[in-house]
């Protein structure tokens, strides 16, 4: 009951508060980023797979310059990385655009990351059960290791929420993500 009806809910009522809250920052971030690289757009999009399997863009602020070449050498991502995409990233700002994600019903904020549309033919049988519920801005995943852990521990964690949604288990992974995301600024 609390996944099919109540959580979407709350996702959605929390999403317009938080929207309403840090707009003023993410108004900020936009004028940065244009500030900083005016030809570029101020959102990253990127097609990603959802519930059931069903594609979606996810927005991010822009991090880095739209440019990857200069004078016919590619350019490094370090050397790409706008000077406030640091920032945005450590200060997790580049993922508030993704509060639309979660008003449109595309995410939620706590399930499994959602990974671009190319990874797709190469889920197994069991892995592709990531996709039974909607992604989220966290996860079990993400507060268990994040980028440290292999692609099958990731999808292990991603299957025993998907396996264990509820209330109780969304708080714990909340908490434990603000905790995370509290120990990253020091």
């Amino acid at each position: 009951m609390y996944e099919k009806y109540i959580k979407g809910l709350l996702d959605f009522l929390f999403a317009i508060l938080l929207l309403v809250i840090l707009s003023p920052i993410m108004l900020a971030a936009a004028i940065i980023i244009k500030m900083e690289d005016p030809g570029g757009p101020i959102l990253f999009k990127q097609e990603r797979v959802g519930k059931d399997n069903k594609i979606f863009t996810l927005y991010k602020f822009r991090t880095m310059i739209v440019e990857t070449e200069k004078n016919g050498v590619k350019l490094s991502d370090a050397d790409r990385l706008l000077k406030f995409g640091n920032t945005l990233r450590k200060l997790s700002i580049d993922e508030l655009p993704q509060l639309f994600n979660i008003i449109k019903g595309e995410m939620s904020f706590i399930g499994p990351r959602p990974l671009p549309v190319v990874y797709l033919p190469y889920y197994t049988d069991e892995e592709i059960h990531r996709h039974d519920v909607r992604p989220g801005v966290s996860g079990w995943a993400q507060v268990n290791g994040r980028n440290y852990l292999s692609w099958e521990e990731k999808f292990r964690y991603d299957l025993e929420y998907v396996n264990n949604v509820s209330f109780l288990f969304d708080v714990k992974i909340f908490l434990m993500t603000v905790k995370k995301f509290s120990l990253s600024l020091m």
